[in-house]
């Protein structure tokens, strides 16, 4: 079994709202794409926050700002000889959303409510939801 560490990305602009960006291509075994946040897996050998800040500005074209604070830490199993144990952020950045259509066709700033009413990666629910209780 091969082991992966990702790191994901809640970015959350001057109106509170979140950055939640609709792949392109559904996850492995999904019948369609869903909703989800900036992130990837990070390269052998690379700082963690300085991968979450590649991500974020390979997926956006946006800059991390600041430092960013660790949400919630899982195991994501979703696909046969990968394990990927996934690093969820609370993020700022800076600049204007840009997508290369490749990874993510749309774009939109909505509230944590109603991140949870999109039909989003499911592995995301638990840190949206210790952010709520936090608000």
């Amino acid at each position: 079994m091969q082991l992966q560490v990702g790191v994901k990305a809640l970015i959350q602009n001057e109106d509170g709202k979140y950055l939640v960006m609709l792949r392109v291509k559904p996850y492995a075994g999904g019948a369609k794409p869903r909703w989800d946040i900036p992130g990837g897996r990070i390269t052998p050998g690379e700082p963690l926050l300085q991968a979450l800040a590649r991500e974020i500005h390979e997926e956006t074209r946006m800059t991390m700002q600041g430092e960013p604070r660790i949400l919630y830490a899982q195991d994501i199993l979703r696909n046969e000889g990968l394990h990927v144990v996934r690093l969820t952020f609370l993020a700022e950045a800076q600049g204007d959303v840009q997508l290369d259509g490749k990874e993510h066709s749309e774009y939109r700033w909505v509230s944590l409510a109603e991140f949870l009413t999109l039909d989003h990666d499911t592995y995301l629910t638990p840190a949206i939801e210790i952010l709520e209780k936090e608000l």
